[in-house]
């Protein structure tokens, strides 16, 4: 991987010295004809706007537009161009691509470079900014190949070569029959080495696997994922294709949903970047700060309770962040566990009852592990370091051992528990679960700490520090 991240440097830097040599346009061309679009994309952000515009004039609208589909601001770069040439590379990009670059520019702006793309073209990008973000139809491209059932082996190889030299996805070549209705897709392959007398029918795999163009993206995720396919096709209410999805689309989605997932477990409505005001910022993280302070707030609560205990045996408080640490990882972990198994719709009542007493069983096994090593080590640290006498030693830690195996197997409870409730009350389990495993687990450490230790070491043995 940092091998090719070098080379990919390399070729840029090469670009560059190119672009800045002076050479002419026909002969400049020729030269970059030889370096991929994605090595080109970041030569353009480190030249500046008169070596820009002879790189431009050189590679042309169809090249520019599979180089500007690997810019992230690609609105930066359409707007040095005249409407008319940054309107023709958009129309030559694929429409997924060109709604990305679209979503760049200042609305006016879109509305002018829209004006200028061909019909087509147009239709295709309103087609997909049809659709919700959260819609898989948004995510689309319309670049695939059709047929009709109804051809013969010969004339659908007529057609495929017809159609790809607007759209270049046909390794798998998608089939329409009555009113064009999806029904089925074949592999390039089979359809290379079919005889011309064979029937396309024997070809067709009609329980080939689709998407809606209206399903949420996190609805279908999981199924995108699993499916061994270069592209999957996007059908709309009558059962027509309209799009696809590659697998570049697929791992752009599941790379996106990753960190959408990660910002809600941090309890943010969505996920930040560099550029960000501050303002927004603030806004997204502050409705979760205020609930967690209240809530901080009743933890701190509990811990004056346990005044008394601690004023008798100080010497509990050093061991309070191991507690509250490990309550807290357990049931971090049991989140993302419960995150990840209820991204799968179908997950019966029982299989649910089998996560929550799993995850228990982890909790209880390992707080047992960790709190028979604490016992041991913590008693000797006591003894040997503290100067207190070995009883005393170990029955402070094995009251801390004890209340570590039991906040370590209620906070795997509460970690599975919580984003199960959420998710059976329609709250997205993300955001209402991340934020608030922590503190509630908190609130479990404490309880169950100065809980033994007032009960244990000062109510049944009398001892103080």
């Amino acid at each position: 991987m940092n091998e090719e991240m070098v080379k990919t440097a390399s070729f840029t830097d090469e670009v560059v010295r190119l672009a800045r040599s002076g050479t002419s346009g026909a002969q400049l061309a020729q030269q970059l004809d030889d370096y991929h679009e994605k090595a080109i994309a970041p030569a353009l952000e480190q030249l500046d706007q008169q070596h820009r515009l002879l790189v431009y004039h050189a590679l042309g609208a169809e090249r520019l537009s599979e180089v500007f589909a690997y810019l992230n601001d690609a609105g930066k770069y359409l707007r040095e161009l005249p409407v008319e040439s940054a309107a023709s590379i958009l129309q030559e990009m694929d429409a997924d691509d060109a709604v990305d670059a679209l979503e760049t520019v200042p609305p006016d702006t879109r509305k002018d470079l829209l004006e200028q793309m061909d019909s087509e073209a147009k239709a295709d990008v309103r087609l997909i900014c049809s659709y919700d973000e959260d819609e898989i139809g948004s995510q689309m491209t319309t670049n695939f190949i059709l047929i009709d059932r109804q051809l013969t082996v010969k004339q659908a190889m007529r057609a495929l070569i017809a159609q790809a030299e607007e759209n270049d996805n046909i390794s798998t070549i998608y089939v329409s029959g009555e009113n064009g209705v999806f029904c089925g897709a074949i592999d390039l392959k089979d359809l290379i080495i079919a005889r011309e007398n064979t029937s396309l029918e024997t070809l067709i795999s009609t329980s080939y696997p689709y998407v809606s163009a209206h399903e949420r993206i996190e609805d279908c995720i999981e199924r995108l994922k699993e499916y061994a396919e270069d592209s999957i096709p996007v059908l709309n209410e009558k059962k027509r294709l309209i799009g696809i999805i590659t697998a570049q689309d697929i791992v752009e989605v599941v790379d996106d949903e990753m960190g959408e997932d990660y910002a809600k477990l941090a309890g943010l409505t969505a996920e930040e970047d560099l550029k960000e005001p501050l303002k927004e910022s603030m806004k997204k993280r502050m409705p979760w700060l205020l609930i967690l302070l209240a809530l901080g707030m009743v933890v701190s609560s509990v811990v004056g309770m346990f005044e008394t205990v601690v004023t008798q045996l100080p010497i509990i408080m050093c061991f309070q962040s191991l507690i509250l640490d490990m309550a807290g990882n357990v049931g971090t972990q049991s989140l993302a566990v419960t995150i990840r198994v209820l991204m799968d719709e179908s997950l019966t009542g029982k299989q649910k009852a089998e996560l929550v007493f799993k995850e228990m069983r982890i909790g209880l096994c390992n707080g047992g592990l960790l709190g028979l090593m604490s016992f041991v080590l913590i008693g000797l640290y006591i003894f040997a370091i503290k100067g207190k006498t070995l009883v005393f030693s170990y029955a402070v830690s094995a009251c801390i051992g004890v209340a570590l195996l039991l906040a370590m197997l209620i906070s795997s409870a509460v970690g599975t528990c919580i984003p199960l409730f959420f998710k059976k009350i329609k709250v997205d389990p993300a955001v209402a679960s991340g934020p608030l495993i922590t503190t509630i687990n908190d609130l479990v450490a404490v309880v169950s700490y100065y809980g033994l230790s007032w009960l244990f070491l000062i109510e049944f043995f009398h001892m103080a520090g």
